[in-house]
């Protein structure tokens, strides 16, 4: 016999239900569409600070997602998350409690509480959807702002480089961090399930394209994130238990799709900064990433 047919009303509603008033071509929309295929039938409670993810919801008693989600304070995200968290634990629930923020819910104004979350271990699965802006309140740089670009606080272009925010959350032996790229699909839903089922304080980290503050074409979006992996601008990596470092993606370093990278986002025009400059920062970058990937050094050596 065939398996028992479902009707819609015992389908899980999608994570993001249609009519929502999301900009076109918003990396936070694809972002969620793609949660809600990992999530399929999992019991989950999302927690969103101040950010366009909680303006997505729309006005009470209506909301534009599929989940229940509480609306918490610009700083406090991990914390009411904690809360939740808890609470499920006692009632024996099987429901995982997410975190969905900004950049500046994140890297920003709150830090404090994510790293009091993760310095805890709370039973927490924080994704930080990453657009390099305030981009709710027009467009403000935040530490996740790259090298040269223009924002309404920086209109002559960042001059220093964007918060190492994996190293960070690596810095607090999570279980569970790592970084994402919505340009290879297969990644991004292993990494997805892994955080859903996994125990602890987990961080995911997902670059998200913002058509309005990266001055990009809309439909451009997941072509510049793939052009951000290749040329090593955007490492996708996971880390395990602070020490344990995988590099999911080799780049290879293309200066075509770095040059390509910048040229594409009217961010980047009036800073001036140069090919050579970023691959500086990108040198940089992966030096210290292929050392921690070759693994702890001995506690004996050089005795």
């Amino acid at each position: 016999m065939g398996g028992m047919a479902h009707t819609d009303a015992d389908r899980p509603l999608p994570l993001l239900r249609p009519g929502n008033t999301n900009c076109g071509g918003c990396g936070m929309s694809i972002a969620l569409n793609m949660l809600s295929r990992a999530i399929a039938d999992r019991k989950v409670q999302i927690v969103i600070p101040a950010c366009c993810g909680i303006v997505t919801a729309g006005p009470f008693p209506y909301s534009a997602y599929g989940a229940p989600v509480v609306a918490s304070t610009f700083a406090a995200a991990a914390a009411f998350a904690t809360g939740m968290a808890r609470v499920a634990q006692v009632n024996g629930e099987d429901t995982r409690v997410l975190c969905f923020a900004g950049d500046g819910g994140t890297y920003d104004i709150g830090l404090a509480t994510v790293s009091a979350a993760a310095e805890r271990n709370e039973n927490i699965l924080f994704i930080c959807y990453d657009n390099e802006i305030y981009g709710n309140t027009g467009g403000q740089r935040s530490s996740a702002t790259p090298l040269g670009a223009s924002t309404t606080t920086t209109p002559a272009g960042k001059r220093v480089d964007k918060k190492d925010i994996l190293g960070v959350m690596a810095a607090h032996h999570i279980p569970y961090a790592a970084s994402i790229s919505m340009a290879h699909p297969d990644d991004m839903m292993r990494k997805l399930t892994r955080g859903l089922d996994g125990h602890g304080f987990r961080f995911l980290h997902i670059l998200s394209p913002c058509p309005t503050g990266w001055k990009s074409e809309p439909s451009e979006g997941i072509r510049l994130i793939r052009l951000a992996v290749d040329s090593g601008i955007y490492p996708v990596i996971e880390i395990v238990d602070g020490y344990d470092l995988t590099i999911n993606i080799e780049p290879r370093f293309s200066e075509d799709a770095l040059k390509s990278f910048i040229e594409e986002q009217g961010r980047f025009v009036r800073s001036g900064v140069t090919i050579e400059e970023v691959q500086r920062g990108i040198r940089r970058q992966w030096e210290g990433l292929r050392t921690r990937a070759r693994g702890p050094i001995s506690p004996t050596a050089g005795c």
